[in-house]
C-alpha cells in the first residue's frame, strides 16, 4: 500500500514542467503534471500512441486541439479525453499558481 499527496513534493521554483509517474499497470501509466506558465514549445504538438485522459486538479489551462477552432479551456475539476494520434499541445497555464493535472495513458 502507498499512500501519496498530489500536492506535496512540489518545488519552489519549476524552470521546466514536472511530471511524476504515480502508478503504472497493465497498459496504463498514471502520471502527476506540475507547470506553472508554461506551454509547449511554438509549432510542438503531443501526437502520442496511446489515449490521454486529464483531470484539471488545481490551477487552470488552455489546450488546443487539432481540429477544434477555440482551445479547451479546463478549471479544477474538468477532465478530457484524448485520442490516441489526436494531437494536441498546451496553450497556456496560470503562471501565478501551480497548475496540478492527473493524466492516464491507456
Amino acid at each position: 500500500m502507498t499512500i501519496g499527496n498530489l500536492f506535496a513534493s512540489i518545488p519552489g521554483s519549476l524552470p521546466e514542467e514536472l511530471f511524476d509517474e504515480i502508478l503504472t499497470g497493465n497498459g496504463f501509466k498514471l502520471e502527476r503534471i506540475v507547470s506553472k506558465g508554461h506551454a509547449s514549445p511554438e509549432g510542438f504538438w503531443y501526437d502520442q500512441d496511446q489515449h490521454e485522459w486529464v483531470l484539471l486538479v488545481k490551477g487552470a489551462a488552455r489546450l488546443q486541439i487539432d481540429g477544434v477552432d477555440e482551445p479547451v479551456e479546463l478549471l479544477p475539476g474538468m477532465h478530457i479525453n484524448i485520442p490516441a494520434h489526436r494531437k494536441h499541445r498546451v496553450a497556456w497555464t496560470k503562471e501565478d499558481e501551480e497548475t496540478i493535472w492527473l493524466a492516464i495513458f491507456y
